[in-house]
C-alpha cells in the first residue's frame, strides 16, 4: 500500500494553483518571488490544503439539515481522487489526523487547557486505533499491542481532560488539598 503519485505536482504547479485562488503565500524576502524550489513543495501543499479546507468550511451549510449533505458531497469528491483504495484511504486519514492533533495541541503552549488536551487525546486515540488495525491486518501482534497501548493511554487522557474541564466549571470536585501538617 504505497502512495506514489503517477504525476507528482511540482512546486511551480502548486504555486500557480494558489495564485489562481488568490491564496499565494507571502514571498521569502531573501530570494526572488518567481523562484520556487522543490523544498518549498510541502509548505506550498500545506497552503493549498488550508485554502481548500477554508473553502469547504465556507461552503458548508451550518444547519442540521444541510451540513451533512454538504459534508457527504465533499467526501464523494475526496473518494473519487483515492480511487477506492482502502489502504490509501487509511494512510490519508491517518496523516490528516496527525495534522489535526498538532493543530489542536498548540505546540508553542506550555500547558493546554483541559478541553483541548482531551480533544488532542481523542484525535490521537483515532490515530492509534487505525494503526493497531493496520498492524493486526499485517499479522504484527507486537505492533498491534504497541498501538493499542498508545490508544489506551490516550483514552485515559481524554477522560482526565474532560474531568479537569468539569472541575474548572464547578461540575465536579477538584483534588483534595494535601494535609500540610504531614499527617
Amino acid at each position: 500500500m504505497s502512495i506514489i503519485s503517477e504525476h507528482p505536482v511540482t512546486a511551480d504547479q502548486i504555486r500557480a494553483a494558489l495564485a489562481a485562488l488568490a491564496a499565494e503565500p507571502a514571498a521569502d524576502a531573501e530570494r526572488r518571488d518567481e523562484e520556487t524550489r522543490d523544498e518549498d513543495r510541502l509548505r506550498l501543499l500545506g497552503s493549498l490544503l488550508a485554502k481548500t479546507e477554508l473553502e469547504i468550511t465556507a461552503a458548508t451549510r451550518l444547519t442540521e439539515d444541510g451540513e451533512l449533505e454538504d459534508v457527504l458531497e465533499t467526501l464523494l469528491g475526496w473518494g473519487e481522487q483515492l480511487e477506492g483504495d482502502p489502504g490509501v484511504t487509511v494512510n490519508v486519514v491517518t496523516n490528516r489526523l496527525q495534522r489535526t492533533a498538532l493543530q489542536v495541541s498548540e505546540p508553542e503552549a506550555e500547558e493546554l487547557p483541559p478541553g483541548r488536551e482531551a480533544a488532542f487525546a481523542a484525535v490521537m486515540t483515532a490515530v492509534y486505533a487505525l494503526s493497531a488495525q493496520l498492524h493486526a491486518d499485517r499479522g504484527d501482534a507486537e505492533g498491534t499491542r504497541h498501538a493499542l497501548s498508545g490508544a489506551e493511554e490516550a483514552l485515559i487522557d481524554i477522560l482526565q481532560g474532560m474531568h479537569d474541564l468539569r472541575v474548572a466549571i464547578g461540575d465536579a470536585p477538584g483534588p483534595e488539598p494535601e494535609d500540610e501538617a504531614g499527617d
